[in-house]
């Protein structure tokens, strides 16, 4: 019985600092995406990256789809 909290212990060693990366990688893509969508007044888009978290897929196929036109806005 002594091993379950040992082996959950070590799990849990490498499972926070890889939830805190995946946490930070989400926002920083989300931010980026929600800005530049906000600058190119494209409302559906900034609502569904503000709703919908998926691992920073959605804000990187924005920020792909429209990089030529952010190129030019500035």
């Amino acid at each position: 019985m002594d091993q379950l909290p040992q082996q959950f212990t070590e799990i849990m060693v490498w499972l926070i600092p890889l939830i805190i990366i995946l946490s930070v990688w989400e926002i920083v893509w989300k931010i980026i995406a929600m800005w530049k969508s906000a600058r190119n007044n494209d409302l559906l888009w900034f609502i569904l990256i503000a709703v919908i978290n998926t691992v920073g897929i959605l804000p990187i196929i924005y920020i792909l789809i429209h990089k030529k036109k952010n190129e030019n806005v500035s």
